[in-house]
């Protein structure tokens, strides 16, 4: 029988290992040819549908392989403080007004994004600066990191926090001249976040679904949400499950459920939730629950991430929080392996990653091997030689996100010094060690946009124009396998997504411009065109759906 659909007339990236092709068709959901035009031709027939590339480059969809998609989607919803709009404490404050004038008093007003490194003040905003502007409602903004947020008074009163409330363990509640200044960090944060009324299960949904169109409007046909429970409770379960239920699931999701004491993994297991993956299986799931994940540390903009050595003087000096004490954080890595769980555990700083290599292989035994079950370390952003060689030797899987050299980059190096900041997220010396670096965004930590972060694997250029360790560079060909295979790779997915050859999921974008043959700088002139989820259409800029009828969700 013939293709369903043929690709033809421009470059077709099959892969890291497969270069390019000048035709691919699929039937059934699935690539059935790839290569040169007269040979894919032979699959076509009088009913084949066609994509003319013009000129145009198709990839493998993107996998976002490290994001919080429900909280992305409720955050479209939430005061935008992201860097790219905000950089004045008068607009932070603005905004929040803007929003006060729209909420009915007493309810709460949600904020995320903000960079205190880029605002003009270049420190956090106060509790009273907030209060002033906003009397009326409870507030919460959260650092663009995610790992401090800035409380008012009416949200510390509501949680009952005051100057005399003791930190938490892993967490810290900042004071001065023995007053509250409404900064907390890490575990703190949970003071006040677990008071803020929940969304309802049809906002989570919608949330969902919004979320997910965004990043096929992007090039994604895969994404992941990295700590479900942490919103909304086991709920989140439930919002994933209608939206699967109902089509509005649009990405293919690896889920990972929250661990430590907050999260609600031992709850999900209690409830008989297990890891509902096998190799190769997963790629055919819409909503594959694969792994559990714990804190080590916090983040290095924020000077939470655990390191060894000090932060600079000149920043604050330190050297960072550690989440949980060692024995902690070993019990709870050891009891998530022993279920059978992939670990996918947050460390940045080296002090962190070592905390997490050491329970991950205390947790190794003969019955029960860590190699060959793909545990991940999140973010993995500063760690040494020895480290890498032990990661590799136990198929411990780094997670980087590129994009915090974007948009982070010169933060680090006013926190650690250029040395150290030309040093972070190696993602050459990943590949080519052997590692499988999944380059993802962790969104809405960064903005889920692709393209800065191909471009900064490409340039290792920050969004300032500073290049920071400019021998980690990869091609574009590298960045893209990255963006792909390996965050198939990390979700146990790769025989079935990541490359576009014969027997594959037809996942598929096209993007505007064939990046590969220009300048790095086109990569930021790029968009997506049209994205395929299996064969069906889930974006379509240009109306190009039209000649795919009855193909399009």
């Amino acid at each position: 029988m013939s293709a369903d659909l043929l690709i033809t007339g421009g470059r077709i990236f099959r892969g890291l290992a497969g270069g390019f092709a000048e035709a691919l068709a699929v039937k059934d959901g699935r690539i059935v040819a790839v290569g040169a035009d007269a040979e894919v031709a032979e699959a076509a027939g009088a009913a084949t549908r066609r994509v003319d590339l013009g000129g145009r480059v198709a990839i493998p969809a993107l996998n976002e392989a490290h994001m919080h998609l429900l909280p992305y989607g409720l955050g479209l919803r939430q005061v935008n403080l992201r860097a790219e709009e905000v950089r004045t404490l008068d607009e932070v404050l603005n905004r929040l007004k803007a929003a006060a004038r729209n909420t009915p008093k007493g309810e709460w007003i949600l904020g995320r994004g903000y960079d205190h490194g880029e605002l003009d003040i270049r420190r956090h905003p106060l509790a009273s600066e907030i209060d002033a502007a906003v009397p009326d409602h409870p507030v919460l903004i959260t650092r663009t990191c995610g790992h401090v947020a800035v409380a008012n008074t009416a949200a510390m009163k509501l949680a009952g926090v005051g100057h005399n409330t003791p930190d938490p363990e892993g967490g810290a509640i900042e004071r001065k001249g023995g007053k509250l200044t409404g900064l907390f960090q890490e575990r703190a944060m949970r003071l006040i976040r677990d008071i803020i009324p929940p969304p309802t299960e049809a906002e989570m949904v919608d949330a969902i679904e919004a979320g997910g169109r965004n990043l096929a409007g992007l090039g994604f046909a895969s994404a992941s949400d990295m700590n479900v429970g942490m919103t909304a409770g086991m709920a989140e379960i439930g919002a994933y499950r209608r939206a699967a239920a109902d089509g509005r699931l649009v990405q293919r999701m690896w889920q990972v459920l929250a661990g430590n004491p907050e999260g609600i993994a031992t709850q999900a297991w209690g409830e008989g939730l297990r890891p509902n993956f096998a190799q190769g299986a997963a790629a055919e799931e819409m909503l594959a629950w694969g792994a559990v994940k714990t804190f080590a540390d916090g983040s290095a903009g924020g000077l939470t991430a655990a390191f060894y050595e000090p932060y600079l003087e000149s920043a604050g000096g330190g050297t960072g929080i550690f989440c949980f004490p060692d024995e902690s954080q070993y019990e709870m890595l050891a009891r998530y392996h022993a279920q059978g769980w992939q670990l996918d555990i947050h460390a940045i700083g080296d002090a962190a990653i070592e905390q997490v290599l050491t329970g991950m292989e205390k947790a190794d035994s003969a019955a029960m091997p860590i190699k060959g079950r793909r545990h991940r370390i999140e973010h993995c952003g500063f760690l040494n030689a020895g480290q890498r060689a032990r990661m590799l030797k136990h198929g411990i899987i780094p997670i980087p996100q590129p994009s915090f050299i974007w948009e982070f980059g010169d933060l680090y190096i006013t926190n650690l010094g250029e040395a150290r900041a030309a040093a972070s997220y190696p993602m050459r010396t990943w590949l080519h060690e052997g590692h499988h670096p999944a380059a993802s965004t962790d969104s809405p930590v960064c903005s889920v946009d692709p393209f800065p972060n191909l471009y900064t694997m490409v340039t290792r250029r920050t969004s300032k124009g500073t290049v920071l360790g400019a021998d980690e560079r990869l091609t574009a060909e590298e960045a893209v396998h990255c963006y792909t295979w390996c965050g198939a790779y990390s979700q146990f997915a790769e025989e079935s997504r990541g490359t576009l050859e014969p027997g594959m999921l037809a996942d598929i974008a096209v993007m505007s411009h064939d990046f590969f043959a220009a300048e790095p700088e086109a990569i930021l002139e790029t968009q997506a065109d049209l994205t395929l989820r299996g064969g069906r259409v889930i974006f379509d800029r240009h109306g190009e759906a039209a000649a795919l009828a009855g193909a399009a969700d």
